[in-house]
């Protein structure tokens, strides 16, 4: 429970309380607002105040001991029905180029993350987010399409130690587009993004049937998207759970061997990061939705 022992907010009390009282006393008669009725109003209330009697006057005076003494005004914390409900924080800020399908991302991934009893959280900026007090509360950070330096040094730091502590990190798309100037995040994220052929149809060979983001799929998955080569290959850090035919499509320069989603361990926590999702149609497809969902699953370590 958040609780606010503040003076202010116990005077707002005292005024709710006040009004609703009011309300009950002039409505007591008739449903006419008349001057009839606004005398009775006064009269009663000139009564309470000198008869004592079980009325207005004396939740006036409760309202001032209220005031005067310690009492608090409890207000719920957000999370406290999820009870043990695993959390998410969907963190979507941008400093360079931002994706017009973010807001379709992030309608899909709460979709999913509803559907598996898991609650999610917007963060479309870091300010006052990551923090430590605040990471703390989740199971997992999605960094859905974020785009340029968007931490701040003491964020960084932060991230760093909610990480080590066993958080939990999923990144869609532009997550790799992020913090080329934070080389810790580009070992967390596994590779940073270096270019793109037109968005266009491709077949990615499925490496690892058994993971949670991929054990629905075949030996091969064809869709639509955009394409990402990448500064350097992740194979060596990473377990690789899909990779491009480029034999498929026109554009791709990283070869034979090019990784379009993995998943790893990494300081003291997990990190799943896919390649896809650049365009609207994508969060409508079942089968990404379900990839998705396996990927959110594992982040927050289930």
């Amino acid at each position: 429970m958040l609780v606010i022992n503040n003076a202010f907010y116990r005077l707002l009390a005292a005024l709710l309380l006040s009004v609703v009282f009011g309300s009950a006393c002039s409505g007591s008669g008739s449903n006419d607002v008349g001057a009839g009725n606004g005398l009775d109003a006064m009269d009663t209330t000139a009564g309470n105040a000198s008869g004592g009697s079980n009325d207005g006057s004396d939740n006036g005076s409760d309202v001032d001991d209220e005031l005067n003494g310690e009492s608090t005004i409890v207000i719920p914390d957000p999370f406290e029905e999820a009870g043990d409900s695993k959390r998410m924080l969907l963190f979507s800020e941008t400093r360079d180029f931002r994706h017009d399908s973010t807001e379709t991302a992030l309608l899909a991934l709460e979709e999913l993350a509803a559907s598996a009893g898991m609650e999610t959280m917007r963060a479309p900026e870091s300010l006052d987010v990551f923090t430590a007090d605040n990471l703390a509360l989740y199971d997992a950070v999605v960094w859905v399409m974020t785009s340029g330096d968007v931490l701040s040094e003491a964020e960084q730091i932060a991230f760093e130690n909610y990480i080590r502590a066993g958080g939990g990190y999923a990144g869609i798309h532009a997550a790799s587009f992020t913090e080329y100037e934070w080389p810790w995040y580009g070992s967390l994220v596994g590779a940073y993004f270096d270019t793109h052929p037109d968005v266009q149809q491709a077949t990615q060979i499925v490496e690892d049937q058994s993971h949670a983001s991929t054990k629905h799929l075949g030996t091969s998955w064809t869709r639509t998207d955009e394409w990402y080569d990448y500064r350097t290959n992740p194979r060596a850090n990473v377990n690789v759970l899909l990779s491009l035919d480029e034999s498929t499509y026109l554009g791709g320069v990283m070869g034979d061997d090019h990784p379009s989603a993995w998943y790893h361990e990494f300081d003291g926590g997990r990190a799943w990061y896919t390649g896809g999702g650049h365009t609207h149609e994508s969060y409508a497809e079942s089968d990404f939705r379900a990839h998705l969902l396996g990927g959110l699953l594992y982040a927050v370590g289930e």
